[in-house]
Protein backbone atom coordinates (compact mmCIF):
# COMPACT_ATOMS: atom_id res chain seq x y z
CA UNK A 1 0.00 0.00 0.00
CA UNK A 2 1.72 3.52 -0.59
CA UNK A 3 1.62 6.59 1.51
CA UNK A 4 -0.68 8.26 -0.30
CA UNK A 5 -3.47 5.34 0.09
CA UNK A 6 -2.38 5.08 4.01
CA UNK A 7 -2.95 8.82 4.77
CA UNK A 8 -6.03 9.02 2.68
CA UNK A 9 -7.45 6.26 4.75
CA UNK A 10 -6.00 8.00 7.99
CA UNK A 11 -8.13 10.93 6.92
CA UNK A 12 -11.10 9.22 6.35
CA UNK A 13 -10.62 7.17 9.67
CA UNK A 14 -9.84 10.87 12.06
CA UNK A 15 -12.63 12.51 10.15
CA UNK A 16 -15.21 9.93 11.73
CA UNK A 17 -13.69 9.73 14.99
CA UNK A 18 -16.26 11.19 17.76
CA UNK A 19 -15.41 11.43 21.17
CA UNK A 20 -18.13 11.61 23.65
CA UNK A 21 -16.50 11.76 26.75
CA UNK A 22 -13.27 13.40 27.93
CA UNK A 23 -10.78 12.34 31.60
CA UNK A 24 -8.57 13.78 32.89
CA UNK A 25 -6.81 12.94 36.46
CA UNK A 26 -3.80 14.76 38.52
CA UNK A 27 -1.67 14.00 41.46
CA UNK A 28 0.75 16.59 43.19
CA UNK A 29 3.09 14.68 45.82
CA UNK A 30 3.63 17.15 48.87
CA UNK A 31 5.78 15.76 52.09
CA UNK A 32 2.24 15.06 53.66
CA UNK A 33 1.41 12.91 51.06
CA UNK A 34 -0.17 12.40 47.23
CA UNK A 35 -3.48 14.72 46.30
CA UNK A 36 -5.62 13.31 43.35
CA UNK A 37 -7.88 14.49 41.17
CA UNK A 38 -10.21 13.17 38.21
CA UNK A 39 -12.35 14.57 36.43
CA UNK A 40 -14.86 13.52 33.44
CA UNK A 41 -16.77 15.13 31.02
CA UNK A 42 -19.49 13.85 28.42
CA UNK A 43 -20.39 15.97 25.06
CA UNK A 44 -23.61 16.40 24.26
CA UNK A 45 -24.38 13.30 23.71
CA UNK A 46 -26.71 10.14 24.75
CA UNK A 47 -25.05 7.46 25.84
CA UNK A 48 -26.58 3.60 25.82
CA UNK A 49 -25.28 2.01 29.15
CA UNK A 50 -27.13 -1.41 28.47
CA UNK A 51 -29.32 -2.31 31.82
CA UNK A 52 -27.51 -0.21 34.31
CA UNK A 53 -29.00 3.06 35.78
CA UNK A 54 -30.89 5.27 33.95
CA UNK A 55 -31.82 2.34 31.34
CA UNK A 56 -35.87 3.44 31.84
CA UNK A 57 -34.71 6.90 31.05
CA UNK A 58 -33.27 5.88 27.69
CA UNK A 59 -36.28 4.28 26.59
CA UNK A 60 -38.38 7.40 25.84
CA UNK A 61 -35.18 9.20 24.31
CA UNK A 62 -35.47 9.38 20.36
CA UNK A 63 -33.44 9.78 17.88
CA UNK A 64 -34.16 14.01 17.67
CA UNK A 65 -32.78 14.61 21.17
CA UNK A 66 -29.65 13.26 20.71
CA UNK A 67 -27.68 16.68 19.71
CA UNK A 68 -24.62 15.83 18.61
CA UNK A 69 -22.92 12.17 18.38
CA UNK A 70 -19.46 13.65 19.93
CA UNK A 71 -16.50 16.00 19.11
CA UNK A 72 -14.12 16.15 16.43
CA UNK A 73 -10.27 15.19 17.38
CA UNK A 74 -9.60 18.85 17.36
CA UNK A 75 -12.60 19.42 20.01
CA UNK A 76 -12.08 16.66 21.83
CA UNK A 77 -8.29 17.77 22.70
CA UNK A 78 -9.74 20.92 23.39
CA UNK A 79 -12.54 19.30 25.68
CA UNK A 80 -9.78 17.80 27.27
CA UNK A 81 -7.32 20.53 27.96
CA UNK A 82 -10.12 22.42 29.60
CA UNK A 83 -11.60 19.35 31.70
CA UNK A 84 -7.54 18.55 32.28
CA UNK A 85 -6.77 22.17 32.96
CA UNK A 86 -9.31 22.23 35.91
CA UNK A 87 -8.43 19.13 37.48
CA UNK A 88 -4.88 19.99 37.76
CA UNK A 89 -6.03 23.26 39.65
CA UNK A 90 -8.56 21.02 41.63
CA UNK A 91 -5.10 18.77 42.67
CA UNK A 92 -3.44 21.84 43.48
CA UNK A 93 -6.21 23.19 45.92
CA UNK A 94 -6.85 20.22 47.11
CA UNK A 95 -2.82 19.44 48.78
CA UNK A 96 -3.33 23.67 49.61
CA UNK A 97 -6.22 22.54 51.89
CA UNK A 98 -4.21 19.76 53.44
CA UNK A 99 -0.79 22.30 54.27
CA UNK A 100 1.17 20.05 51.70
CA UNK A 101 1.85 23.40 49.61
CA UNK A 102 1.65 27.03 50.59
CA UNK A 103 -1.06 29.49 49.65
CA UNK A 104 1.85 31.73 47.90
CA UNK A 105 2.90 28.30 45.97
CA UNK A 106 -0.43 27.21 44.88
CA UNK A 107 -1.26 30.64 43.48
CA UNK A 108 1.81 30.51 41.25
CA UNK A 109 1.08 26.99 40.33
CA UNK A 110 -2.38 27.86 39.39
CA UNK A 111 -1.38 31.16 37.38
CA UNK A 112 1.06 28.92 35.52
CA UNK A 113 -1.43 26.36 35.24
CA UNK A 114 -4.11 28.40 33.55
CA UNK A 115 -0.98 29.98 31.15
CA UNK A 116 0.14 27.03 29.87
CA UNK A 117 -3.52 25.35 28.89
CA UNK A 118 -4.36 28.68 27.35
CA UNK A 119 -1.25 28.24 24.76
CA UNK A 120 -2.47 24.67 24.03
CA UNK A 121 -5.66 25.93 23.50
CA UNK A 122 -5.30 28.18 21.19
CA UNK A 123 -2.33 26.03 19.46
CA UNK A 124 -5.21 23.61 18.95
CA UNK A 125 -7.89 26.28 17.60
CA UNK A 126 -5.08 27.79 14.86
CA UNK A 127 -4.45 24.66 13.90
CA UNK A 128 -8.16 24.06 13.35
CA UNK A 129 -8.28 27.65 11.30
CA UNK A 130 -5.29 26.92 9.13
CA UNK A 131 -6.59 23.23 8.43
CA UNK A 132 -10.40 24.94 6.99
Amino acid sequence: MDDNRIREIVGRVKSKIRITKVVATRSVKGKSGDFFAGFSGGYESVQEDGAGPGKDLLDVVDDATVVNQGMTLIEARIAHYLVAMQTDIAAHECALASNAISAPDCDRAVKSIRSNYKKLIQMVAQKEIEDT
